[in-house]
């Protein structure tokens, strides 16, 4: 971005559990304010203080209070960076007011936004005036989705590369994981439920796969909400909680990139569970399994240990067949649990990126449309992914 700010990156919300996470990585990774400059906000100025304390911050790292629902804080901030990362969440309650300023004054954004039908609210609310400010709005940049929006996007560059076409129908497959979803990805859920009985239009969007694409039906996807033995791979698969999100950002990819995977694309997101009966038998637990959405769930704020951050871990597998036949598939795999540990450093460099790497007009976007290789590489570099073609 070529904008003219007192920073590169703003992070809002550096006292909350993930924010800290944020700017615990900042802090190792660009101590160096000369190659990346950056602050850390939020609504308590004592709090902010102490982050700094606690993470042996320099005195030079300016802290900045600003409150969620204060317009003009949250104007004056933006117009100090060229990106905003923002943590706080659930969206839908804390984050419009951010964005909008953001849109106003031509300001890039990034988030963990995992909500589609206020993401879907947004993009008709804000686009045309984002368009016109020049202001780059990036959602979706922690585990849902970039992994698996840069997955499907590394396996179609792969499938042009060595089959001359892209694929027509790819398979995300979680192979393993270890790590707990969040207290945000919980009241994030539950705001979405409590919205979607209130209003039809915000169910119809969840329900739909192509309601971040802006247009109809094009071709049926797979539903994945039930279990079934997936010949191919020799394994029981189960419905992923995070396909609700991420098979809506990669039908957006595919509609922002001219619909470079094809407009009769499909795209299944699934959870290997293993063969025979015991994985028969968890695929099983998994479809019945609605913890999450429990007030035994996780709260907002609440998160993994440390030990339990280091010692988590993901691999997805993206699987196609070309016309020929031919089975093409890659792998993206992380080194630190996916809802923190690896979550934060995705959106840090998401947001490094977007004011670093790419010269993008203004709009809205989804990870492999806005930031693609050059995010790969950077994720490779610093962040603990990697990115394998298998076939």
């Amino acid at each position: 971005m070529s904008l003219q700010r007192e920073f590169d990156v703003i992070i809002f919300g550096a006292t909350g559990f993930t924010g800290q996470l944020v700017a615990e990585y900042f802090q190792a990774q660009y101590v160096n304010q000369q190659d990346v400059t950056w602050a850390i906000a939020g609504r308590n100025q004592d709090k902010l203080n102490n982050i700094k304390r606690q993470l042996g911050m320099s005195e030079n790292v300016v802290c900045i209070v600003a409150d969620s629902d204060d317009a003009s804080a949250l104007d004056a901030m933006t117009k100090r960076t060229k990106v905003v990362l923002t943590t706080v969440g659930p969206y839908q309650v804390y984050g419009e007011k951010l964005l909008s300023a953001c849109v106003d004054n031509g300001t890039g954004y990034t988030d963990l936004c995992g909500e589609p039908a206020w993401m879907h609210q947004m993009i008709d609310k804000y686009h045309d005036k984002a368009k016109q400010t020049g202001a780059p709005i990036v959602f979706s940049c922690g585990f849902d989705s970039v992994p698996f929006d840069l997955g499907v996007h590394y396996l179609q560059q792969h499938a042009k590369q060595k089959a001359g076409q892209v694929l027509s129908f790819v398979k995300g497959r979680v192979r393993k994981m270890q790590g707990t979803f969040s207290g945000g990805t919980a009241a994030s859920l539950k705001a979405t439920m409590v919205a979607a009985h209130k209003d039809k239009s915000v169910m119809a969007a969840l329900i739909n796969p192509f309601s971040l694409a802006q247009g109809d039906m094009i071709q049926p996807q797979p539903p994945g909400n039930k279990p079934y033995y997936d010949e191919a791979l020799g394994s029981w698969v189960a419905p992923f909680i995070m396909a609700a999100i991420n098979t809506k950002n990669v039908h957006r990819t595919n509609f922002l990139q001219h619909y470079a995977y094809g407009k009769t694309f499909q795209y299944e997101e699934m959870l290997m569970t293993g063969p025979g009966e015991k994985g028969e038998a968890i695929a099983n637990h998994v479809a019945k399994d609605k913890s999450l959405a429990s007030d035994d769930g996780p709260k907002p704020g609440e998160g993994p240990s440390k030990e339990e951050r280091e010692s988590g871990f993901y691999d997805v597998l993206f699987v196609g067949d070309t016309e020929a036949g031919d089975e093409l598939a890659v792998s993206v795999k992380g080194d630190k649990d996916p809802g923190y540990g690896s979550t934060s450093k995705m959106i840090a460099e998401s947001a490094v990126c977007l004011c670093k790497d790419v010269a993008l007009s203004g709009g809205f976007y989804t990870p492999a449309a806005a930031l693609g290789d050059k995010l790969i590489a950077r994720l490779e570099q610093n962040a603990g992914l990697t990115f394998t073609i298998e076939k």
